[in-house]
């Protein structure tokens, strides 16, 4: 069975390119490629882009060129719909094709449209999940063209849910009327922390908290790792919750990330982001399917709604951060 960064995340690109279908998004008036595809595609330019690796490049472009040409609808209306926007930025930021800067910055200058009268994005809910949604996607901007307003929208954003959203413990309700401390969610946090301070300037305004922040969780996050390197589904419940792999990927991308950006001491987090790993490994099948994964989960007021999630094989919510997990293992 594949246990290397490389062997892993090859299996799960060509699971991703073999899906004939697109995995689409669609509630109420919001419609556009799932979040969790394009996360996953993200993932893939950036891990194929590592390994030199042109030919799975070119196939993850002739298939996301289809959503122009075959008028794949995008709402351009919601966090989940806009994030589709870090797919082509990535490409542009491979291959410096104009139609794919202008397709992400589309999506990420639509997203401030309309702010509130605090600066905030008109798409501001409160949900954690939003930290990488909007995060990522205003990060990517900035790596796509260099303008500091977007490292800006990302800062003033993500502090705004660090202050309403992040507990004393370290670790993120999954809502304001959601007093759970649920994996993905948090997960989705972590990630988006770790990608907004592998770019922000100390220079910012919200630097100091945003870091407070992310360090306060990943010292919690390490001492509720499992001993056998995973999280569970509630990370605070380990005795009566599932070990859950999308979120144990996430937490792990997250510390990775923070040392490999000598944000986290090394000695302290390297050995819990390995574990990790290890551990994920024996989750995914020789297809590259991650198994063990939560599937999409609104909030709710009642813990048993968390508990009791099903459980799935290959959704794209756990193939994603599995790619982001293993380039952070391999980039230098």
């Amino acid at each position: 069975m594949a246990k290397s960064p490389e062997e892993i995340s090859r299996l799960v690109m060509e699971d991703l390119l073999s899906r004939q279908e697109f995995y689409m998004y669609e509630v109420g008036d919001v419609n556009a490629l799932h979040y969790a595809e394009a996360c996953t595609a993200y993932g893939a330019i950036k891990m194929a882009a590592l390994l030199k690796d042109k030919n799975t490049i070119q196939k993850i472009q002739e298939r996301y060129n289809r959503i122009e040409s075959e008028n794949i609808p995008n709402t351009e209306n919601h966090v989940d719909a806009n994030v589709y926007g870090i797919l082509p930025l990535e490409l542009y930021l491979y291959n410096k094709d104009r139609i794919y800067l202008d397709q992400g910055i589309a999506l990420a200058d639509g997203q401030w449209s309309d702010p509130l009268p605090n600066g905030l994005t008109s798409q501001t809910r409160f949900w954690i999940d939003d930290i990488y949604m909007i995060g990522s996607l205003q990060v990517q901007a900035y790596r796509a063209t260099g303008n500091l307003k977007y490292l800006d929208r990302a800062a003033l954003e993500i502090d705004a849910y660090i202050k309403k959203l992040q507990q004393p413990n370290g670790l993120f309700f999954h809502g304001e009327d959601a007093p759970f401390y649920w994996g993905r969610g948090n997960g989705w946090v972590a990630a988006g922390l770790a990608e907004l301070l592998s770019e922000l300037p100390q220079s910012n305004p919200h630097y100091s908290s945003i870091l407070e922040g992310y360090k306060k969780m990943m010292k919690t996050l390490a001492e509720n790792q499992g001993e056998d390197g995973m999280w569970h589904q509630l990370i605070d419940q380990p005795s009566r919750s599932f070990a859950e792999t999308s979120s144990t990927a996430m937490f792990g991308f997250a510390m990775a990330t923070g040392v490999k950006n000598k944000i986290l001491p090394k000695e302290v987090y390297q050995d819990s982001y390995v574990k990790a790993w290890n551990a994920l490994t024996r989750y995914i099948n020789e297809d590259g399917k991650v198994r063990e994964v939560c599937v999409g989960t609104g909030q709710s007021k009642d813990a048993n709604y968390y508990l009791d999630r099903p459980r799935v094989v290959g959704d794209l919510h756990g193939q994603a951060p599995i790619l982001w997990f293993a380039h952070a293992l391999l980039e230098k």
